[in-house]
């Protein structure tokens, strides 16, 4: 794979985890959000390196580890804030 379609691929892995963080509060819908955008960026990028099928894998790869991990980091972020306002 070139190196400009690395660097592509990460791009497009580093916006589904913007898209996790935002919408997820745990680390499976994380997961689930991550890869399913990482898979859609990862095809789009795939096409026009001409393998879509080799960046909807990797980008759903990515987008789904990366989606797990920040899905866990709010459960435990929502969990501390119930903790520190509970009466």
């Amino acid at each position: 794979m070139k190196r400009n379609s690395l660097g592509r691929i990460g791009l497009v892995s580093l916006c589904a985890l913007a898209l996790a963080a935002g919408g997820c509060r745990n680390a499976g819908q994380g997961a689930a959000i991550g890869a399913g955008a990482g898979a859609l960026g990862g095809m789009a990028i795939g096409s026009l390196s001409g393998d879509m099928g080799k960046g909807a894998v990797i980008g759903a790869v990515a987008g789904g580890l990366g989606g797990a991990v920040i899905g866990d980091q709010n459960k435990k972020r929502d969990e501390r804030n119930r903790n520190n306002y509970d009466y």
